[in-house]
């Protein structure tokens, strides 16, 4: 046979040798990837999983940046149900490129949008920021108080933005609701956690590759516009849709959302120098974990699956290996796995108040 360039391939380019056989326990991070030093300024956004490189940053005695904390009296328990310290800032879950970039140009007064108070869903004269609608549970006093306190977020932003040194961000949607008026992207629908949905004023945006790879490349530029040395990792988040407004059933929304998702992260990798793409997705959803790294419900991922993506992360970008997780007892019933995995996911997510479950309060949603 002649010569043709599949004969020179690594194994890691072929099926037979890389997958088949291989089990759920699977590395399929090729080519290059960033290095990791133990003093760089890891900041992280996006949906849950970036709250695990957060921990297992911490854990590990890497430097995760956070710039936005919570007052020293305040008790650990109370800060994170407010939202201190999941991610670098209080912005809660950033599910899609486009809530990025508009979180981007506010903090740096680019954008104003006109809909940025919404009533409390509780009532009482109490008001929430379209933009961060469960960060504080019961809502803000008065109108006064949220401002005040979105100006304060905003400048931790962009002091945030200015120090990093690696920036971690998952993309979780590509559905998502925005203003009629000029384009404002809420993390939730109107009505679901404050406000009111008006069909004159809101609308549904089921978000493309080509819109998706734009906003990453319109924010790559913003961000390093100040700071030059920012190096960018994405992640594809591997939950699925908790609902769909699309009108398609809810796999086959799934399947669209994370397929754009994930074909818009490698464009953006390849066509930006410092920007890196993470096989989380792949690890958790590929053929070889078979569904074993998802809780009973197939949305929840356990800590199984959590502890595999990590342990490969830190593999290739620290050179550490982490111990293997202990396995789940024998014993364990499914409603004991959602419990825990309920438990690691410490963050609101407000993706998850579309369809909360007979027994669940809105906590849960996107773990990884």
């Amino acid at each position: 046979m002649s010569d043709h360039p599949y004969r020179s391939l690594p194994d890691s380019a072929y099926w037979r040798r890389a997958v088949a056989g291989r089990g759920p326990a699977i590395d399929p991070l090729g080519g290059g990837f960033l290095t990791l030093g133990r003093e760089e300024k890891v900041a992280t956004a996006g949906s849950c999983f970036a709250q695990h490189i957060a921990r297992y940053l911490k854990r590990s005695g890497f430097a995760f940046l956070v710039t936005e904390t919570a007052h020293p009296i305040v008790p650990a328990d109370a800060a994170e149900r407010h939202g201190y310290g999941l991610f670098s800032a209080r912005y809660g879950n950033i599910y899609t490129a486009r809530q990025l970039l508009q979180l981007f140009d506010r903090a740096y007064g680019a954008f104003a949008p006109a809909e940025d108070v919404w009533d409390a869903a509780e009532g009482g004269g109490r008001v929430v920021d379209p933009f961060r609608p469960t960060i504080e549970p019961r809502g803000y006093a008065s109108e006064a108080e949220l401002r005040a306190d979105r100006a304060h977020h905003l400048a931790k932003v962009r002091e945030m933005f200015e120090a990093l040194d690696i920036f971690v961000f998952t993309l979780g949607l590509t559905e998502g609701w925005e203003s009629t008026g000029d384009g404002a992207v809420f993390p939730v629908c109107p009505g679901v956690s404050g406000g009111r949905f008006d069909p004159a004023r809101h609308r549904f945006r089921n978000f493309r590759v080509g819109e998706v790879t734009a906003d990453m490349a319109a924010f790559v530029a913003r961000l390093r516009g100040v700071n030059p040395r920012a190096r960018i990792i994405l992640t594809v988040s591997p939950v699925p849709l908790v609902a769909t407004a699309s009108g398609n059933h809810v796999l086959a929304a799934t399947t669209y959302s994370k397929s754009v998702l994930r074909a818009a992260a490698q464009e953006i990798a390849e066509d930006h120098d410092g920007v890196f793409y993470f096989p989380s997705y792949e690890m958790i959803t590929g053929a070889p974990a078979a569904a074993r790294y998802f809780a009973e419900d197939l949305r929840n991922v356990t800590e199984e699956g959590v502890a595999h993506v990590m342990s490969v992360f830190l593999r290739h970008a620290a050179g550490i290996d982490l111990p293997a997780p202990p396995a789940a007892p024998a014993s364990e019933t499914p409603d004991a796995t959602l419990a825990a995995a309920r438990e690691w996911v410490q963050v609101m997510c407000d993706e998850a108040l579309l369809d909360p479950g007979p027994d669940e309060d809105g906590r849960g949603g996107e773990s990884v």
